[in-house]
């Protein structure tokens, strides 16, 4: 199960809710900016919605290997997280600062990062995200932990 790093030859899905609509709009230019594939599965506006209807397509991307990784985007993070984590393939984990991002990826082998678009600033999103992709897994030690996550 060892996944050193993502494989961006495949878009990164990306989504939220009306609380990180306009974070996911500037991180969806940003990661384009940087030449990688973006599936955004929206919302498109910063109307009212319910943060499960963006979190689980972009789950389902990402574990049935369609995107490479994903990230969503809504107000404290906690319910994508959620969310996408009753997808049996997926390891969604919340960050707000880099150490967080960085440990998601090298201990926990996430493939989603959830970003709490309120209690962030944009730089910051921009910067999470980045280690997140950036960020391999280290396996050793920490694949066996992450291998009895599934049920």
């Amino acid at each position: 199960m060892h996944a050193p790093l993502f494989d961006l030859s495949k878009p990164i899905a990306i989504g939220a809710d009306h609380a990180g609509f306009e974070y996911k709009q500037q991180l969806v230019q940003w990661l384009r900016d940087k030449g990688l594939q973006v599936t955004d599965f929206g919302t498109d506006s910063p109307d009212s919605v319910d943060y499960p209807d963006f979190a689980h397509p972009v789950a389902s991307a990402v574990e049935s290997g369609e995107a490479a990784a994903g990230i969503l985007v809504c107000g404290s993070a906690n319910g994508v997280a959620i969310t996408a984590n009753k997808h049996a393939g997926i390891r969604a984990a919340i960050a707000w600062e880099d150490q967080l991002a960085s440990l998601a990826r090298q201990h926990n082998a996430a493939n989603i990062i959830c970003i709490p678009s309120r209690f962030v600033t944009l730089e910051t999103a921009k910067h999470i995200a980045g280690l997140f992709l950036e960020t391999p897994f280290e396996g050793g030690r920490h694949e066996n932990r992450v291998n009895k996550i599934a049920c």
